[in-house]
């Protein structure tokens, strides 16, 4: 059987903006199921991988959002203020290193333990971003700072107590609107709280 990647030829690149991250053009030519080569192009976005955390609290019934201001989504007719869990780049660090030191930046929670549950491609069709999804169970006497992000990266960010069962509504009145953070809160209805969505 014939390998994927022999069905795809990369025949050039350009580098579009290497501004704030790497936006690059690409020219390729891909090999139909019909046998037919079709060439494409496509612009690719790289601003590296990622991972997020959904902090909770199996007694409470409650989990940890931030709310920040997001420009893109902004110019796209929000308000901008998402209500998001804990996320951030790899920034080179493996991506349970990175969650860790991020939830504690953004939430002030120095969590223990951490699950990883599964890995995504957010935006397939123009980002190369993969993000690893992590869980972890907090309790208050974890919370060694009062969060709010790292200043000089322009983060601004509020911490958000919620019960889980008012999380879940929020997905569906628009409150909470971010791919990550509704996928979380999914499996956490699935897997930790099964029996509590409302």
């Amino acid at each position: 059987m014939q390998s994927e990647h022999a069905r795809i030829r990369t025949i050039s690149s350009e580098v579009l903006s290497d501004d704030w991250y790497l936006l690059k053009k690409y020219t390729f030519e891909q090999q139909r199921r019909d046998g037919e080569w079709q060439r494409q192009s496509r612009e690719v976005y790289d601003r590296g991988n990622g991972a997020t955390i959904l902090l909770y609290n199996r007694a409470q019934r409650t989990v940890i959002l931030t709310r920040q201001f997001r420009y893109p989504v902004f110019v796209n007719g929000h308000d901008g203020f998402l209500l998001e869990a804990a996320a951030g780049l790899l920034d080179s660090s493996d991506p349970e290193t990175r969650i860790r030191a991020e939830a504690q930046e953004e939430t002030g929670y120095q969590v223990a333990e951490v699950e990883h549950v599964f890995d995504a491609f957010m935006s397939p069709g123009s980002v190369t971003e993969k993000l690893h999804f992590f869980v972890a169970e907090y309790q208050a006497s974890q919370r060694t700072t009062d969060g709010g992000g790292v200043k000089d990266e322009g983060e601004d960010i509020e911490v958000v107590e919620m019960p889980f069962q008012e999380a879940m509504t929020a997905i569906r009145d628009g409150r909470i609107v971010d791919a990550k953070t509704i996928m979380l809160l999914q499996h956490l209805a699935l897997n930790q709280f099964a029996g509590e969505r409302d």
